[in-house]
Order: structure tokens, then C-alpha cells, then sequence
């Protein structure tokens, strides 16, 4: 009797227990998972299948002893006597389709920098070989078109222009090697600049959703699954802050290495100079006034065009103000792209002057033209059977002249950059064109020398 008492009450709680289960099971169960889809979740479905894992292989050379003996020995010096082995390093990093026709993928360009293998991996799981492009290393983007690719996914395109502080949005990448990690956050703030050890980056979305290495090159969505950013950068030692670059400026940009396979630098047509007390005490600035103080202006010039005099005082460009003199105004430049207007501040005579400034192109020609009027040297590049940059005249008095630069010597480099392309003349004299001293490495009689030019 008691047995089947226990029974009945136990087979009761079970048919309860079944009841409640296939309750849960039905209609309320889809609803439960119906609110568990948020916003985040379905941007998510939307946008991951577009973003890829990237490894790149590059050749690297090292010492084979220098990791056993380190300096112990004296200088670095020694270890050339045995000559260096050539390793193969591989990298990982993200990016995103924006083409699924096409196969263009958008990176970083830090995250394919001297690879000499590129490899994508999609989500469903196929990897594919890919090509670049184009780089632009000033602004930290690079195109990759992927080798027989079909039946892409893509990212739609948003914008960046109307993104307001507080949004939620999302990262997707590969960081630290966890494929298609997700993380959310909002945006903390817009129109950042921050200093790498490469470049300076103006414009930037700052953001607290948690970028980790790996994440460089992967997308920054909103809640709609559109791209509104490259994830670019982290500060060390910083939690909850990261960087991306609009994605307004990506389309510019990647529209640009689509037809020229580069970004040219820019060109304002003005000369300028920083301000020391001096100047300061003779303008009747602050002492410790910052800015530029424009000392020419080129006729015909995008300077011109946008009424900019000698004389005026360069206080701010875009959003960033000029502390830094010169050299910040040609980080700021190195950052903007030909076409793309942007509000200048100006102190003339004391008084406040507002412009907009649309730089144009930084030509080989207008390179030319700057060797030859600021240092006096005409150069060739790549005129002659052998590639490279080779000066053909000299004018007397000048400053290259004085420094005892002499016809049919071959320039290499100028402050760093490799003049292996007329992209790379380009982008080298852009960046030192307004400098009062360069330092230029010639080639002559088959040995390099170290030559400080001096203005």
C-alpha cells in the first residue's frame, strides 16, 4: 500500500515536471528566445561572415648566435663576422570584405607590412591566398584582392559622419588567435589623434570595446551589422580604450589604392616656420603661443585658393590645434587626402580667420620641383636603364652644392624612406620639403654615404 501511495505521488511530480518542460517548450520558449536576439546578436549574424583571419609570412633576418651571447661579447659589430640567417616570421591580424565580387578585403597596413605571403581565412572556413592591392601607411589602410575567390560574403558600408558619442557598437577579429572573437562597447569619444611609432593618425573613433593584437584590421559595426570603422590601434597600458579609423575615410581611401594602387601625399603650396619667442614678442603672441607663421605662399596654390596670406599664424587644422609648429602641421598632412576639405584657423593681425583648405596631389613632378627650389639639385627618378633616383644637376650656392652633392650621384634614401618607387620619392619629400635640415643617403662610386643636408 505505502509503495504504491509513493508511486502515484512520484509518477504525479514527473507528469507535472513533463508538463512544465513541454510548456517551456512551446510558444513561451520561442518567445524567451526571441528576447535573448538582441540588437547585438543579430548585427553580429549579419556582419561575421564578411570578416576574415589574415596570416602573413615575412623573411626575416637575425644572427645565429645573438640569442645564445646576446651583447656579452661587444658590440653588435662581432656578430657580422658570421653573416645572418634568413627565418621565415608569420603574423596574425584581421580584416573585413567590403567586395564580395571583387574578393577586396580592407586590413591595416601594419598588419601586411613586408609580407611576403598573404593568407585569408572565412569564417565557413575556406582560406584563400591574397594579393595587395595597394598600402597607404600613413593612414594605416591596405587592399587585398583574394586569388579565385567565389561566392563571397560582404559587409555593408555605413558611415561614420553622423556616429554619436554613447552608440553601441561592436568589434569582431581574431585577437590574440581566437577566431571571430566579439566584443562590444560604445563609442567614448570621436575625432581622436593619437601617435604611433609609425604615423600620426587625426580623426579617429575612440571606443571601449576591448581591442586586443590580432583585432588590427577587423571592423568596427553598429547595431545594424554596417561597417563604420577599422579597428587600428590600443593604448599600452591603457583598459577600455581603443581606436578606428572612420570609415568614411576608409572608402576614401581605398577608393584611391583601387586606381593608383598608393595614396598621394598632399600638397598645400605654403612654406611656414615655427614660432620662437622672438617671433612671438614681434607678432605680439604669448610667448609660448603655438601655431605656424606662414612665411610663403605659392601662386595658384590650394593655400592660395583658400585666401591663406604671408604673415598669417596657422593655429589650427581641422580639429587639432598646432602646438606642435611645423612638425605637427606636416604629421596633420601626412594624414589627409587630396580633395578633402578641412577649416583652418588663422591669426591675422591678431584677429581671429576662418578658411577651408582642399589640398591637392603631391605629384613626381611637384617632388621635382621642390628638390630643385629648396635644396638646388634636379633629380631623375627612374630615367635611367638602372631604377632609382640620380641627380642630374646641381645649382651653384646652393645648399646641396655646399654639402658637396655632384652630378650622377644616386640618392637612396631621404630621412628613413627607402627611395625604391617613385611612390616612395613622392611621399619622402612631401614629408621633409618644409625642414630646415634633412639627412639624405648617396650612393656614389658603389659605396653609401650619410649626408645632413643643411638649408
Amino acid at each position: 500500500m505505502g509503495k504504491k501511495w509513493m508511486s502515484g505521488i512520484l509518477g504525479g511530480f514527473l507528469l507535472v515536471l513533463a508538463t512544465v518542460f513541454s510548456a517551456n517548450a512551446g510558444p513561451d520558449a520561442e518567445r524567451r528566445l526571441e528576447l535573448r536576439v538582441t540588437p547585438v546578436v543579430k548585427a553580429v549574424r549579419v556582419a561575421a561572415p564578411a570578416v576574415v583571419n589574415i596570416t602573413t609570412s615575412r623573411i626575416v633576418e637575425r644572427h645565429p648566435f645573438y640569442d645564445f651571447f646576446g651583447s656579452r661579447f661587444g658590440p653588435d659589430d662581432f656578430f657580422h663576422f658570421f653573416g645572418p640567417m634568413q627565418e621565415e616570421a608569420t603574423s596574425l591580424g584581421s580584416g573585413v570584405i567590403i567586395d564580395g565580387k571583387s574578393g577586396l578585403v580592407v586590413t591595416n597596413a601594419h598588419v601586411i607590412a613586408g609580407a611576403t605571403d598573404i593568407r585569408v581565412r572565412l569564417q565557413d572556413g575556406r582560406v584563400f591566398r591574397a594579393n595587395l592591392v595597394g598600402s597607404g601607411p600613413d593612414f594605416d589602410i591596405a587592399l587585398l584582392r583574394l586569388e579565385n575567390a567565389r561566392g563571397l560574403p560582404a559587409i555593408v558600408m555605413g558611415a561614420s559622419a553622423d556616429l554619436m558619442p554613447g552608440e553601441t557598437v561592436i568589434a569582431i577579429g581574431n585577437p590574440l588567435g581566437f577566431n571571430h572573437t566579439v566584443t562590444t562597447g560604445v563609442v567614448s569619444a570621436l575625432g581622436r589623434s593619437i601617435r604611433t611609432k609609425q604615423s600620426f593618425h587625426t580623426d579617429l573613433v575612440q571606443t571601449d570595446a576591448a581591442i586586443n593584437p590580432g583585432n588590427s584590421g577587423g571592423p568596427l559595426i553598429n547595431v545594424f551589422g554596417e561597417l563604420i570603422g577599422i579597428n587600428t590601434a590600443i593604448v599600452d597600458g591603457a583598459s577600455g580604450i581603443g581606436f578606428a579609423i572612420p570609415v568614411d575615410r576608409v572608402r576614401m581611401v581605398t577608393e584611391e589604392l583601387l586606381r593608383k594602387g598608393g595614396v598621394h601625399p598632399v600638397w598645400t603650396g605654403l612654406f611656414g616656420q615655427d614660432i620662437d619667442e622672438r617671433t612671438a614678442m614681434l607678432l605680439e603672441l604669448p610667448k609660448d603661443a603655438g601655431g605656424v607663421l606662414v612665411t610663403e605662399v605659392v601662386p595658384d596654390s590650394p593655400a592660395a585658393r583658400a585666401a591663406i596670406q604671408p604673415g598669417d599664424v596657422i593655429v589650427q587644422m581641422g580639429r587639432e590645434e598646432l602646438r606642435g609648429g611645423k612638425a605637427h602641421l606636416q604629421l596633420l598632412l601626412r594624414s589627409r587626402l587630396s580633395g578633402e576639405s578641412m577649416e583652418v584657423v588663422l591669426s591675422r593681425r591678431g584677429e581671429p580667420v576662418r578658411t577651408r583648405l582642399v589640398p591637392e596631389p603631391f605629384t613626381l613632378d611637384r617632388a621635382k620641383d621642390m628638390a630643385m627650389l629648396r635644396w638646388g639639385m634636379k633629380i631623375a627618378v627612374g630615367e635611367r636603364p638602372e631604377k632609382g633616383v640620380y641627380v642630374r644637376e646641381v645649382r651653384a650656392q646652393s645648399p646641396a652644392a655646399e654639402t658637396g652633392i655632384a652630378r650622377g650621384d644616386r640618392l637612396l634614401n631621404i630621412n628613413g624612406i627607402d627611395l625604391s618607387s617613385p611612390e616612395n620619392v613622392m611621399r619622402a619629400i612631401s614629408n621633409v620639403y618644409m625642414d630646415n635640415a634633412v639627412m639624405l643617403v648617396v650612393g656614389r662610386n658603389g659605396r653609401a654615404y650619410h649626408v645632413p643636408l643643411r638649408l
